[in-house]
């Protein structure tokens, strides 16, 4: 019994740990994340909740997966040709829970953004 009992309470627990990450980007799910760039290039990212993204970068898709780590989210792109130019693979930034309609920035020197959560696909 005391087994059971410790099985349970550790799988309740990863299944929390996942959830909890996974809910950083729950309200991205079936909705646009636009991120400017300081030259005003725009992405539009689709986070779904399978774990995998893609991104629109003028007329470039890119896709892959991504993954939350402490405070960041990290984005791996699908293959080593994948990625823009001059970005990392992975690349992790930092992340917190959003509304549609809000506006925040993140990321520093190349990699600062200024990022609007949209409703819908867009």
């Amino acid at each position: 019994m005391r087994i059971f009992v410790m099985s349970t309470a550790m799988a309740m627990a990863m299944t929390s740990a996942v959830l909890a990450d996974d809910s950083v980007l729950a309200s991205r799910f079936g909705n646009t994340t636009i991120a400017t760039d300081t030259a005003g290039g725009r992405t539009k990212l689709y986070y779904n909740a399978d774990h995998t993204f893609s991104a629109k970068m003028g007329d470039r898709t890119i896709n892959g997966t991504w993954k939350i780590d402490g405070g960041n989210v990290c984005l791996t792109y699908a293959n080593a040709t994948n990625p823009p130019a001059n970005v990392p693979n992975p690349t992790c930034l930092p992340v917190t829970a959003h509304n549609v309609g809000d506006t925040w920035t993140t990321g520093d020197g190349a990699m600062k953004r200024t990022v609007t959560l949209v409703k819908g696909i867009q």
